[in-house]
């Protein structure tokens, strides 16, 4: 078996496992958390860490001799991710201010599970391994990368549609956003963090404010989020020009790169 192959093999093998290790076992351990512990978001942690147990397994299989903060890209500086996040997202937070109220009633828990938890577990589960650990150690490009990710990132969000046309929407945006979200990740040097903190704050400002049932969202809620988008975009190529900094993601690098992948 080449190199390649059992590459290709063993990430597909462990993607699977994981994949029907959550959906048979994520509720079961998530429900006797919470049962243990009384609380939700405790049990929300719980529930991710023990199903993210067969991508670690398979990242230690791949590469046996690296870390797997280093694999996840957990090891970049937070405060800088942080930062790039926070700054991109403050038009988001000021036109909410601006068009919609905040809503009357704040769980904390259910607040924290819908931002900060799914933010940090999905970008480890979505970008750092689906996406990442492909465009980092194969010659697939950007796109080619991102597709499989993005799509079942995509699909983990339509329970919220409750039509046809909604289904298309949340599908579309969802699907887009992974991409941006890829994006950010390998543009600000492979930093998670910043993948993280965009998707915490987004998530952040949709949940406190009255935007939206679902992520469809409307027009307001949408037109922020994609100025965001914009200023991010923006102070990526403005910061990397300034410093002569080559950009990760190119023409020639969005289906196959032709250069050496990192070991």
């Amino acid at each position: 078996m080449s190199k390649n192959i059992r590459f290709f093999f063993i990430f597909i093998l462990g993607f699977t496992a994981y994949y029907f290790f959550d959906f048979l076992f994520f509720k079961t351990i998530q429900t006797f958390s919470k049962d243990l512990f009384h609380s939700k978001a405790i049990a929300h942690i719980i529930a991710y860490s023990v199903t993210l147990v067969p991508l670690i397994v398979t990242l230690k299989i791949l590469f046996p001799k690296r870390n797997i903060s280093d694999l996840f890209s957990l090891d970049k500086p937070i405060f800088k991710g942080f930062t790039l996040a926070l700054i991109s997202t403050l038009s988001m937070l000021i036109g909410y201010v601006i068009h919609f109220k905040i809503i009357s009633k704040i769980n904390f828990e259910t607040l924290f599970i819908n931002t900060l938890s799914s933010a940090f577990f999905e970008e480890i589960i979505f970008r750092a391994f689906l996406i990442g650990i492909l465009y980092r150690f194969t010659r697939l490009g950007f796109l080619s990368s991102a597709l499989l990710g993005s799509l079942l990132f995509a699909q983990v969000h339509l329970y919220q549609s409750q039509n046809l046309i909604e289904l298309t929407e949340i599908f579309a945006i969802t699907f887009l956003g992974s991409v941006f979200f890829a994006w950010a990740y390998f543009e600000s040097e492979y930093n998670l963090w910043t993948a993280i903190f965009l998707h915490f704050f987004m998530n952040l400002y949709w949940e406190i404010f009255n935007v939206s049932e679902n992520v469809s969202g409307n027009l307001y809620g949408n037109i922020y989020k994609f100025l965001s988008i914009a200023v991010l975009i923006l102070t990526v190529i403005y910061y990397k020009r300034k410093n002569k900094t080559p950009m990760e993601v190119t023409w020639k690098k969005l289906f196959i790169k032709t250069r050496e992948v990192q070991s």
